[in-house]
């Protein structure tokens, strides 16, 4: 059953980071890459004055990408916070003397509850990273 649970989150996760990527990585890539290939057009820059055009190219995209880790950091913080409260009341029960069914049972319904509540999440945190993503981009 849990396994079922991180695959239902492992997929809708992936379909926000494939949709963030098309959307709008893969722009700022493609910015990035002109960019730093019109550093390299000057041919009266020094070799360190490309190289720093060039680390200037490459900021927004390493905010973007800091930007996506960090919330998806967070976001699996926080389910695992969530799901390690079911383990706690299932060790509980057991140590209370309930049966390993029901206990196994409301472990069931306690890890279903995280992740329908962090599915749920899902939409509003797509939707902060790409405004946020879009700002870096300006």
């Amino acid at each position: 059953m849990a396994e079922l649970q991180q695959l239902r989150v492992q997929e809708a996760v992936d379909s926000m980071v494939k949709s963030l990527e098309r959307e709008n990585i893969r722009k700022m890539q493609g910015l990035m890459f002109r960019c730093s290939a019109s550093c390299c057009e000057d041919s009266q820059a020094s070799m360190k004055q490309v190289h720093q055009c060039i680390e200037r190219c490459h900021v927004p995209l390493a905010q973007a990408q800091a930007l996506v880790t960090s919330e998806l950091e967070k976001f699996q913080d926080r389910l695992a916070r969530c799901t390690m409260h079911c383990n706690d009341k299932a060790k509980d029960s057991i140590d209370a003397g309930s049966k390993e069914l029901q206990v196994k049972q409301q472990l069931d319904s306690c890890v279903t509850k995280c992740v329908d509540d962090h599915m749920h999440l899902i939409p509003t945190m797509t939707k902060k990273m790409k405004e946020a993503l879009l700002s870096i981009g300006k």
